[in-house]
């Protein structure tokens, strides 16, 4: 039998979870269930994340809490400062496989709910997915062992949806200061960066927020730019990082986010670390996305909204030993490595897969 932790009845579990937890209100019918957002409610479309309301194949009482098996215990955040490397890092380079109006984590089992997403990895993901129909699945990551899921809200100019080119990056990097105490992500963890309904300043100074949306010489823009250079070689550009502290408990929680952390500053230092309630150092994924788009930008959108409802999901499905080889060899190895787990500067490390992108 699974256990829970004592619950406040759905509405208000939502209400308290994106008051305290995001900073943002949240809207919801009065049976406490999910809804698109009116336009001239919220003067821009998305969903609310609220409580999880339907059961899955991986939350069978859709309580929205799925149990880490076996759970992280008897761990401390590490306080130690290795011998410092600029980098310990590598890339999950993945491209665009469909775009739907479906997210597995956010609305379970029930297709068509979301805005429209655009999907990147796991070729399968659709609402119905779980830990067992996205593992071992097929993917267009580089890397055939990572069958991981990935998307974010499709890009729009007017009418048109306009997609990525090619494999985009996605950083899986140190985001504590001991690279050393970085560990693979559980199988099965999924969580969501940011939020469709964060207003401007909040997506601003949201802590993934690295150069916002950028374009030519147009940096840190919390909106589209309202032009960029027209010029082939000019594409619309973001970076969002996300939290990288587990509590070691959940590998899901009703708001997609409670059970992950940003590191936070150790008292008297420079250091990052992690938290005392979400001790463990996972990879702190960052999303590095390339729109073609440039010229007149004003029709420019994203499906759940403006500029600023920027955000994404994450539902780790990698092979665990060759996760595992990625994290100890490019993350803890202190490494800028790509997605074979091979850095240029550092040809006498070697690459921690083959040619093929697999375990040797």
């Amino acid at each position: 039998m699974r256990s829970s932790p004592k619950r406040l009845p759905a509405l208000l579990l939502g209400t308290a979870l994106l008051a305290g937890v995001l900073g943002v209100g949240t809207i919801t019918s009065a049976a406490g269930d999910n809804r698109e957002v009116p336009a001239a409610a919220a003067a821009r479309t998305g969903h609310v994340m609220a409580v999880s309301t339907q059961a899955s194949g991986d939350d069978p009482d859709g309580d929205g809490y799925i149990p880490a098996v076996p759970q992280v215990t008897g761990v401390t955040p590490s306080t130690k400062t290795p011998p410092p490397r600029y980098f310990h890092e590598f890339q999950a380079n993945c491209s665009v496989t469909h775009t739907a109006p479906d997210d597995p984590i956010v609305y379970p089992g029930q297709p068509g709910k979301s805005h429209d997403h655009t999907f990147m990895g796991n070729t399968s993901t659709d609402a119905s997915s779980t830990t067992a129909s996205l593992y071992g699945g097929a993917t267009t990551c580089k890397a055939p062992a990572d069958a991981s899921g990935y998307w974010m809200p499709s890009l729009y100019k007017g009418d048109q949806k306009i997609l990525p080119v090619g494999p985009q990056t996605i950083y899986y990097k140190a985001g504590v200061t001991d690279y050393t105490s970085v560990r693979p992500f559980p199988k099965g963890l999924r969580f969501v960066v940011g939020d469709p309904m964060q207003s401007a300043d909040q997506f601003r100074h949201h802590r993934g927020f690295v150069e916002g949306w950028e374009c030519g010489d147009s940096y840190f823009n919390t909106d589209f730019p309202a032009s960029c250079p027209n010029r082939a070689d000019v594409q619309l550009n973001i970076r969002f990082q996300a939290p990288s502290c587990w509590d070691g408990k959940y590998l899901d929680t009703p708001d997609h986010k409670s059970h992950m952390s940003y590191p936070v500053v150790k008292p008297g230092t420079n250091d990052n670390i992690c938290p005392d309630d979400h001790p463990v150092a996972l990879p702190m994924i960052e999303f590095k996305m390339a729109f073609p788009v440039n010229g007149d930008m004003s029709q420019v959108r994203l499906a759940s909204g403006r500029g600023y409802s920027f955000h994404y999901d994450f539902f780790n499905a990698w092979e665990e030993r060759t996760l595992k080889a990625m994290v100890d060899h490019c993350i803890v190895g202190g490494l800028q490595c790509d997605a074979r787990g091979y850095d240029q500067t550092h040809p006498e490390a070697g690459a921690a897969l083959n040619a093929d992108y697999r375990l040797p």
